[in-house]
């Protein structure tokens, strides 16, 4: 494995705690002026990462850093005057005077360590979701925002529609009534991302020569390359995914997450299929997540269901109706039930539509919760630059609501309940799953073990 060295990457960075002033540009914590331009660096161009640099290139966009030329060609060729690396590493180091801000949009087990090497620059991050691998590093992504004070967000999208709005502005005008119970559902695991090899463990080859495949593994423990790991197939297997709960978890729960101030569960249980095989993911389960009683709120049941489970109607729907899409949910108030169809809140709606019709006069009557940004990075950008709030999936708020996400997915890998120790960010009972929790990572990786 290449070893580099820590401290070498944090030598002359001295203002990474404070104000950058770059070449026609000032930014600080607190902001700068709206016409200025954001220097962006973009870690992970292909697949999603083509969303973070269109979005950069409506900025500065200044640097990539890439483990795979292949994936990140169509970005590399849009824009050839952009410095390019392998090492987000030896990126940071050698640009850290020239970056304000880093999009990462790479495998799940790499999210924290290229979140912590930014932040430690000062730099404001954005993070596709879900926001990092286990539990103890999206506890301390928040510490290091905190510690570090810069302006971060996760990419769960729907955060951003008018859909979530009008969900949260119905549920606090007491439209719904009380909710004690909320049933969420997926049509995942599917393919291209999801597929099982014929052989555990997976057949190996050789490495591409457009891969850099050490730094792909990054903090993971070193395996062989194959095929059925990169380049979308990782989400399949633990070391380096979540699952369907990592892929869709953050969208899907985002909405009762929000309006009902869901907190952290107490406990989580699971019914799932068999894994195909050693270290990859069930391919089929139904999860079940406890809320407590919060303040004058009731407690709440959430369900997910996965593919292959059949997913219960609602009480006040059609039953002889399917639901709608690849997935959806819907809440279950003592007045209405609120749903939507699609991982993200599209088109909200009271069901059944008849009733939906019948209210509609009152609900546009009802306070509108202000439009931010036109999707998670333009919501960023402006707050970065001090013309708009604090985005709505910044840490503070992404990192419970990708705990919930990770605790339902580490049910999943062990098979059994969960009863969860907020506090003490541990499962009762069960020390065993410490090392889950807070996974090891290889020398050269270690990121926030100081942070209090």
């Amino acid at each position: 494995m290449k070893q580099l060295n820590r401290r070498h990457f944090l030598g002359n960075t001295a203002t990474a705690a404070g104000a950058l002033t770059l070449s026609g540009f000032n930014i600080s914590k607190s902001g700068a002026a709206a016409n200025s331009k954001i220097n962006v660096a973009v870690v992970g161009a292909g697949g999603m990462g083509g969303y973070a640099v269109n979005e950069a290139a409506r900025e500065n966009l200044v640097a990539f850093a890439d483990v795979d030329e292949s994936r990140a060609a169509g970005a590399f060729k849009k824009h050839p005057q952009v410095p390019r690396f392998k090492d987000f590493r030896v990126m940071l180091d050698k640009m850290h005077k020239e970056i304000d801000a880093v999009a990462i949009s790479i495998p799940d087990h790499m999210h924290f360590a290229a979140a912590m090497a930014a932040m430690e620059r000062g730099k404001h991050v954005f993070i596709q979701k879900p926001l990092a691998h286990n539990i103890w590093q999206v506890r301390t992504l928040r510490k290091a925002a905190r510690h570090y004070k810069v302006i971060t967000q996760m990419g769960n999208q729907g955060h951003t529609f008018p859909g979530m709005r009008r969900i949260k502005e119905w549920v606090d005008a007491g439209i719904v009534g009380d909710v004690k119970e909320v049933i969420t559902w997926t049509n995942r695991p599917n393919p291209p991302w999801f597929v099982p090899p014929e052989t555990f463990p997976p057949a190996g080859g050789k490495v591409p020569a457009n891969l850099d495949w050490d730094l792909w593994q990054g903090p993971v423990a070193e395996r062989e390359y194959s095929e059925h790991y990169v380049p979308t197939r990782w989400r399949g297997w633990w070391d380096y995914g979540c699952g369907s709960l990592g892929d869709i978890g953050c969208h899907t729960f985002d909405a009762p997450f929000y309006a009902l101030d869901l907190g952290s569960p107490s406990k989580v249980e699971v019914v799932r299929t068999a894994p195909p095989g050693d270290g990859f993911i069930t391919m089929g389960s139904v999860v079940t997540y406890q809320f407590p009683a919060r303040g004058e709120k009731p407690p709440v049941t959430l369900k997910w269901y996965e593919k292959g489970f059949d997913v219960p109607k609602p009480r006040r729907w059609d039953q002889k109706k399917p639901l709608h899409g690849e997935g959806g949910m819907y809440m279950e108030g003592s007045k209405e039930t609120l749903y939507h169809s699609g991982m993200r809140p599209t088109s909200p709606m009271i069901t059944p539509g008849e009733r939906f019709m019948e209210i509609k006069k009152d609900l546009v009557k009802i306070p509108k919760l202000a439009h931010v940004g036109d999707g998670p990075i333009d919501e960023w950008f402006h707050a970065i630059k001090g013309d708009g709030p604090t985005p709505g999936s910044n840490f503070e708020y992404a990192v419970p609501l990708t705990e919930m996400v990770l605790l339902g997915a580490l049910a999943q890998r062990i098979a059994r309940t969960i009863e969860w120790d907020s506090e003490n960010m541990r499962v009762k009972g069960q020390p065993e799953l410490d090392e889950l929790i807070k996974e090891p990572v290889r020398e050269g990786w270690q990121y926030g073990e100081n942070l209090s």
